[in-house]
């Protein structure tokens, strides 16, 4: 269960990192306005929908940590020290990732749609969808993957059936159809 939703909250990453980046190249023109852009904040803060991206930097640190372990396994404890002291000052720009988050909602809803988005996100249901929705992602991804991996088997031996069935049927002079 923890690696289901440790893999989804990494495809979930990698997925809003792509809708973060790709729009701010070519939307970049366009000026959000400081009360579109506080809708947008006020809507992700009351939707806990930043707390995805909390691992980003930890994850980060980990992997550039066993990067430089695996080429330099010796120097363990220097690693160590150096890559928590980058991540540190690294965790200083995370407001430029909640920024980030702040435009890509802006620029998909309108004002009025955030302050809807807003007060349901404030009430118990959506409170409860918020905390739930992590654990519901993974677990519908679990189950559509569970179910594709189904209806493959099933698909071969369909198919493996009737391409049996149709290789061994006579063909109009009364022979049996070969293959090529």
């Amino acid at each position: 269960m923890y690696l289901t939703l440790r893999h989804s909250l990494m495809s979930a990453v990698c997925a809003g990192l792509l809708l973060v980046g790709a729009p701010a190249a070519t939307l970049a023109q366009e000026e959000i306005s400081e009360e579109h852009l506080a809708a947008a904040r006020d809507t992700v803060r009351a939707a806990n929908a930043i707390r995805a991206f909390d691992d980003i930097l930890p994850l980060m640190a980990d992997r550039t940590r066993t990067l430089f372990i695996q080429s330099n396994p010796a120097n363990t404890q220097q690693i160590d020290a150096v890559v928590n002291e980058v991540a540190l000052e690294m965790a200083e720009r995370r407001p430029e990732l909640n920024q980030l988050v702040y435009e890509v909602w802006a620029r998909r809803f309108s004002i009025e749609e955030l302050k809807e988005l807003e007060a349901f996100y404030e009430t118990d249901l959506g409170q409860k969808y918020s905390r739930m929705e992590p654990e519901m992602r993974a677990l519908s991804i679990g189950a559509a993957k569970q179910w594709g991996d189904t209806i493959s088997t099933e698909m071969v031996t369909v198919v493996r059936e009737r391409l049996g069935q149709s290789l061994q049927a006579p063909d109009a002079s009364g022979g049996a159809t070969q293959s090529q």
